[in-house]
């Protein structure tokens, strides 16, 4: 198991209602049309990631846990790697309930989207509480 962590801000524009996917950025605003970013103004993107974490990553069976704390609550997805992850884009982190992969995936196969979670955390997000994120890679 190997571990990354990302620290980011909730915004005022969150609504967390896309269907299959959600997204932390590094950028530092949202347009209300953002409707997977739960957070910005990230602390690390992907390329800051050691080389140990993408290559277990990388693995077609590899599992990653991505807890989200933000004011005392906590919302933990499980989704998967692969081989064809790139984990390259400087600002963009992209978790996928599908299995598409571009440069800006992070993870596929989520088992929740942005949609999916709980709505009071949402809600801590869409007040510019700050969120600290957790990677586990199995």
């Amino acid at each position: 198991m190997l571990k990354e962590k990302i620290g980011a801000i909730g915004h005022s524009n969150v609504s967390s209602m896309h269907k299959t996917t959600l997204e932390v950025t590094r950028e530092d605003y949202l347009t209300p049309g953002g409707d997977c970013i739960i957070a910005v103004s990230a602390d690390r993107s992907m390329q800051d990631f050691s080389g140990g974490f993408k290559d277990l990553l990388r693995r077609d069976d590899a599992r990653i846990e991505i807890t989200l704390y933000c004011a005392g609550l906590k919302e933990v997805v499980f989704a998967y790697g692969s081989r064809d992850l790139v984990l390259s884009h400087p600002t963009d982190l992209v978790v996928r309930k599908s299995s598409f992969i571009c440069d800006r995936t992070l993870a596929i196969r989520a088992d929740k989207a942005a949609l999916d979670l709980d709505r009071g955390f949402v809600s801590k997000l869409s007040k510019g509480f700050r969120v600290d994120i957790e990677l586990k890679v199995f």
